[in-house]
């Protein structure tokens, strides 16, 4: 009978070799953070899917988050008499201000909606802690409800607002976790039509009330967003997502 022996060191290496490697990819592979983003109504995700690349070419370091840009349905709306298009929930008032009337059967559809992508992040390695939730018009108003409403278990990174509104004011009740960990940018136009630029202070107001850290801005322009408000947006996200130190983060791609 031969003697294998010698082979034993060879097999070792092998298996040490292979282990270093499968580690190296899923290191590779794994996100550091991920930003997901929903978009307004009447609108698809294409609309914002460009984040993915200009917010790197504020902080290099954001091209290692994972952009998420989900699709809201499509739903009949009262303001339109019905009409169908895409939407996160029915609006009843038009414009929006201070007072509106809220959908909150649609507002919670959303809500699940981001929890669901948030769970399969988890499941990619990516933990909570590194997740931005944010949103554009409708779809802010759905990502300030996600990040702080009273039944959310997980403190996400941070939560950003752009030219959103505060739902659902008389529930709000941001928890202890999340008003500490999961700091507001709110970006809201002065000239908004829409959404109104009162609800910024609204909601800006109530949050800080219950302990939230909030960074509002507002910007000379309608109900849009300008190259101001993506480079101050940008800088938010990356601080939430990496902290503080810039010194690997800044510079153009």
């Amino acid at each position: 009978m031969q003697n294998y022996s010698f082979l034993q060191p060879l097999l070792i290496l092998f298996f040490l070799m292979f282990r270093t490697a499968v580690a190296m990819t899923t290191s590779k592979d794994t996100k550091q953070g991920a930003l997901i983003f929903l978009h307004g109504l009447g609108d698809t995700p294409a609309g914002w899917s460009d984040l993915r690349r200009n917010l790197p070419s504020f902080h290099s370091r954001l091209q290692n988050i994972e952009y998420v840009f989900p699709a809201a349905p499509q739903i009949s709306l009262t303001i339109n008499g019905g009409a169908v298009m895409p939407g996160w929930f029915d609006l009843f008032d038009w414009p929006i201000a201070v007072g509106s009337k809220d959908d909150k059967e649609g507002l919670l559809d959303g809500v699940k909606l981001i929890e669901d992508h948030v769970s399969k992040l988890n499941e990619k390695g990516i933990p909570s802690s590194k997740i931005m939730i944010g949103g554009f018009s409708q779809g802010g108003a759905v990502a300030l409800l996600a990040a702080y409403r009273n039944n959310n278990e997980e403190a996400y990174a941070g939560c950003a607002a752009l030219s959103g509104w505060l739902t659902l004011p008389e529930e709000l009740s941001v928890s202890e976790k999340a008003g500490k960990k999961t700091p507001l940018f709110w970006g809201h136009g002065t000239f908004d039509d829409k959404v109104l630029f009162p609800q910024q202070k609204f909601g800006v107001d109530k949050f800080r009330e219950q302990g939230v850290n909030v960074k509002d801005k507002a910007y000379d322009i309608g109900h849009s967003s300008d190259p101001d408000e993506m480079k101050d947006f940008a800088d938010f996200v990356d601080t939430c997502i990496f902290g503080s130190d810039t010194t690997t983060s800044s510079g153009k791609l």
